[in-house]
């Protein structure tokens, strides 16, 4: 997971939505550290799930990046008042549990679903969106 990750990160662009879904346990936040280190963070990845939302900002990074995970949110109303649209200017934004969000997502987003619980063999689902389709066949 790191290491795709990393590879998906090296190719991230501003404007662009990476939607992560899957079980507890599934790699979601590991997949979005590897994302996070392509794009140049080397710092600590916490889960972000008790603070919603870490902004990713800084000289070392090729572009901003905001890591929501949406998992705690009682409504898909919530989601809006997060105004995590606003990164999309510059920056890129990782979305765990988009589910959550109901059709909050804005635009094409690149939706990622892994399927298996860290212990076993896990399985990756891509829905790869047009801004993606040249991106995707180099990682």
């Amino acid at each position: 997971m790191l290491r795709f990750g990393q590879r998906l990160g090296e190719r991230l662009a501003p404007g662009d939505i990476v939607t992560l879904s899957g079980d507890l346990g599934a790699g979601k936040t590991t997949l979005a550290r590897g994302i996070l280190r392509g794009a140049g963070h080397a710092g600590e990845v916490p889960s972000p799930t008790f603070t919603l939302v870490q902004a990713y900002e800084g000289a070392e990074l090729r572009l901003p990046v905001w890591h929501a995970d949406l998992y705690r949110l009682e409504t898909p109303r919530e989601a809006e008042a997060l105004a995590l649209d606003e990164i999309l200017y510059d920056g890129a934004l990782l979305v765990e549990w988009p589910d959550r969000g109901g059709a909050w997502v804005p635009g094409p987003a690149l939706g990622l679903r892994i399927d298996g619980n860290g212990e076993g063999p896990r399985t990756l689902t891509a829905d790869v969106p047009p801004p993606w389709k040249t991106r995707w066949q180099e990682i």
